[in-house]
């Protein structure tokens, strides 16, 4: 029942997301071949005016540093370089805040998923006392700033003795109501009769979650977890405020500090700004589909 039940669910989803991503194709772009083509020219001019501080900085990093602090020009007069590379590699702990990124992302995105999965399971496929005043609880959270928390978190973890600690800047990141109220309704579309039949088999709710829905709900994760793992990655605020040790500091951090202690060196900065955007990049070049599925399908394409 479970694994050709579930396969057949999975096919009709993903039959059903493609006939709406036509329609919704159709809809916003319009059937005629001059709307579709007028579509792509506007959406390749606001590519390319959004890739020109890209490939400046990317042109940047490999200037002299001489030449990167001149009245800009496009392309390097006096040769390319990979001078800036160097100094920043060899003049700073690079690697190290790239590796504790990596560290904290992960950590993070692994934490938040799962919490965020079980939670918005318990809210759609379970009833218990409360569960109305904990969804409310849950939205006004997300109406919540961020910066309000700031505070009570660092004494919290001054408290606990975690700053200066890995626990210390990826305990305060892992609570995402927005991902618990995203996923929570996608699970909701998933078909009752199919779990009510596993319910009738003898599955409890743990078995009905580790074995139908998170299977099925495979899209939703990846696209969940490359938000999050974006997200973590970027992060400057937490890490900078819990974080004074640079053994401990990630990429953003880090790389404030070396502006701080060094001046503004404009090839180096943007020779260390390349290197901190390359993992995005690898990230989505290899999941741009699940990327752009996921800010289609999430409604998060107005954050």
């Amino acid at each position: 029942m479970a694994v050709a039940d579930i396969a057949e669910v999975r096919r009709t989803k993903a039959l059903q997301e493609r006939a709406e991503n036509r329609t919704l194709t159709r809809l916003t772009i319009g059937p005629s071949p001059w709307a579709r083509a007028g579509a792509l020219a506007a959406l390749a001019v606001l590519a390319g005016i959004w890739l020109v501080p890209l490939v400046w900085g990317a042109v940047t990093s490999f200037k002299h540093e001489a030449e990167a602090a001149l009245p800009a020009s496009l392309l390097p007069t006096m040769g390319w370089t990979l001078d800036a590379y160097q100094k920043v590699l060899g003049s700073s702990d690079l690697l190290l805040w790239m590796w504790n990124s990596l560290v904290v992302a992960v950590l993070v995105t692994v934490i938040t998923v799962l919490i965020s999965a079980m939670a918005a399971f318990a809210f759609s496929q379970t009833l218990f006392r409360g569960r109305a005043v904990m969804q409310w609880l849950t939205l006004a959270a997300i109406m919540m700033p961020g910066q309000i928390l700031i505070v009570p978190l660092f004494r919290e973890m001054q408290v606990l003795g975690l700053v200066d600690t890995f626990a210390g800047i990826v305990l305060p990141q892992v609570v995402a109501p927005v991902m618990v109220f995203i996923l929570k309704r996608f699970f909701d579309a998933i078909p009752r009769e199919l779990l009510d039949a596993a319910r009738i088999d003898g599955a409890g709710s743990w078995r009905l979650f580790w074995t139908i829905v998170l299977p099925l709900s495979r899209s939703i994760l990846v696209a969940v977890a490359i938000f999050v793992f974006i997200g973590a990655w970027n992060n400057f605020l937490w890490p900078f405020i819990v974080t004074t040790d640079p053994q401990f500091m990630t990429l953003p951090v880090g790389l404030s500090t070396v502006k701080d202690a060094y001046g503004v060196q404009y090839a180096q900065n943007m020779a260390s700004a390349m290197i901190a955007a390359l993992p995005l990049l690898i990230l989505f070049m290899l999941f741009q589909r699940r990327i752009v599925q996921g800010v289609a399908t999430t409604g998060m394409g107005g954050q």
